[in-house]
């Protein structure tokens, strides 16, 4: 079996900057290479094009491209034809895309598709009560619409996507995996009295909330420091820096102690984790979010938020707390908490390890996704 994933991302240092979603579709590449299943990775709106081979994985670059009008038609027409030339020379059986901006809108391939969802801008506008532009919801509704079959990371993703776009369809909820291997805890012995933020600078993520909550654990415990990993972007409310808009909002006190490395190297992201003491991830807008299962592979008591998703990844009380953002003294409790009682976050850490092995593993995970494409190459093929 080969298959294929077309993406806008991919953690690889010949191509462009990468979040979670990139993270999410190696994790699931390089589960299925183990399984002796060929993958290919096609990633678009590069800076060149390119084809490569590593670790297993054939890449395939395509440039962005400008066209003097309907270029959100061509540069799609123009992947489809470089997608059926891989089908037809590479003996493609499948192709996988992500949901955002409905990149297969008005493609036509030569084998079957599936759309995995880890959030539309659709979705993503719902949670956070913005206004979505039509061409981004038209592209995205036909592209789910037109998939021979569709996935979901999380249920509660497939739910909201299907009552936004009234499309009624069925996903099939696999979510998203990790190499237990590279995200084995290591005796590194812990900063004391760290809280650790990682991921993108951006309202969404509920920092802006974070800096309330920090205001208040040093009310408390003026000892402690916050460290903030990711890249700064602009608000798309205030239209300037996210990065900014936090420290604003910080206690004089908290200013002081709070630590920001900017986006690091991901080797140096998993050292901080496991330096930290305590984990804060109060996002407001996931689909299933790998920061989380990161973390927890590698025994780190967390406190997140406790919205939609959160009950698929997290264990309230038991692998930690879920609470919502917006509750600062709450939050702030769950916190100090964390940060007073050792034995506590080492029992938490424990039981989110295991929830990680028990459903998060790539080996589970890959097992999955197996069944799945294999049902639906027997299905469309019949």
């Amino acid at each position: 079996m080969h298959i294929a994933f077309l993406t806008p991302e991919y953690p690889h240092e010949r191509t462009n900057a990468s979040g979670g979603l990139g993270t999410s579709i190696r994790n699931l590449a390089e589960g299925l290479v183990k399984n002796e299943v060929k993958v290919s990775v096609v990633v678009y709106n590069q800076e060149v094009d390119d084809e490569f081979r590593d670790d297993g994985i054939d890449f395939y670059l395509l440039k962005f491209r400008k066209y003097k009008i309907g270029g959100w038609y061509f540069y799609r027409k123009y992947i489809q034809d470089q997608l059926n030339s891989l089908i037809k020379r590479k003996g493609i059986d499948l192709i996988e895309a992500t949901d955002w901006t409905g990149i297969t809108a008005f493609m036509n391939l030569s084998c079957p598709l599936v759309i995995r969802l880890n959030g539309t801008d659709a979705y993503f506008c719902n949670i956070e009560g913005r206004p979505q532009k039509f061409k981004n919801r038209f592209f995205e509704k036909k592209a789910l619409i037109n998939a021979q079959a569709l996935a979901s990371v999380s249920k509660f993703t497939a739910n909201r996507t299907n009552e936004i776009f009234g499309i009624g369809k069925e996903f099939q909820i696999i979510p998203n995996s990790i190499e237990l291997d590279k995200f084995s805890p290591s005796d590194i012995e812990t900063d004391s009295d760290c809280i650790l933020y990682f991921g993108t600078i951006i309202r969404k993520k509920g920092v802006l909330d974070l800096a309330h909550i920090f205001n208040k654990v040093v009310e408390r415990k003026p000892e402690v420091k916050l460290l903030m990993i990711g890249r700064d972007v602009i608000d798309v409310f205030e239209n300037r820096s996210t990065l900014q808009l936090f420290k604003d909002s910080l206690s004089g006190l908290a200013r002081k102690n709070f630590i920001y490395k900017g986006a690091i190297d991901y080797d140096r992201v998993k050292l901080e984790i496991e330096k930290s003491t305590v984990v804060a991830l109060p996002s407001y807008a996931e689909a299933l979010p790998m920061t989380w299962i990161e973390a927890m592979a590698l025994k780190k008591a967390l406190v997140t938020s406790d919205i939609g998703w959160a009950g698929e990844v997290m264990v309230n009380g038991v692998t930690g707390y879920t609470v919502y953002p917006k509750k600062h003294q709450e939050y702030a409790d769950k916190i100090l908490k964390l940060l007073s009682e050792p034995q506590l976050r080492i029992e938490m850490g424990s039981n989110a390890r295991k929830r990680i092995e028990k459903k998060f593993s790539s080996e589970i995970v890959s097992r999955q996704n197996i069944h799945f494409y294999k049902k639906i190459i027997k299905t469309v093929n019949s």
